[in-house]
């Protein structure tokens, strides 16, 4: 019998090893990120008092357009980073979700950099 790889299971426990060497705080929170098939979402989070900052997503109201390319992940990644900026945050520690840093994780960073985030 062949067995299929999990690439969900290899991608969790990625994430759990990244999880292990980083951490946020009020003022440098994770910008954490996950992809799914037709959605991306975004949040920065405090994990010394266990709060979500900031988050923007596809999913929200004022989003247009799909959630699945790469000009999406771009909008997602400055609305979150005009959010921050909103709420005084300028810098963030960046934590991929244990997916490759490519396609529409690496467009949301970028986008957030152009929207005035530090990481």
């Amino acid at each position: 019998m062949v067995k299929r790889h999990d690439a969900n299971k290899a991608r969790v426990k990625r994430h759990r090893r990244i999880r292990n060497k980083i951490s946020g705080t009020a003022a440098c929170p994770r910008l954490n990120v996950f992809r799914s098939s037709k959605h991306i979402y975004a949040q920065l989070i405090d994990d010394v008092t266990g709060v979500t900052l900031a988050s923007a997503s596809s999913m929200d109201k004022g989003f247009e357009g799909p959630g699945t390319n790469k000009e999406s992940a771009k909008q997602i990644g400055k609305k979150l980073a005009e959010n921050a900026t909103a709420k005084g945050i300028t810098e963030a520690v960046f934590d991929r979700g244990g997916y490759l840093y490519h396609g529409r994780v690496k467009e949301l960073a970028e986008g957030a950099r152009e929207g005035g985030l530090k990481f």
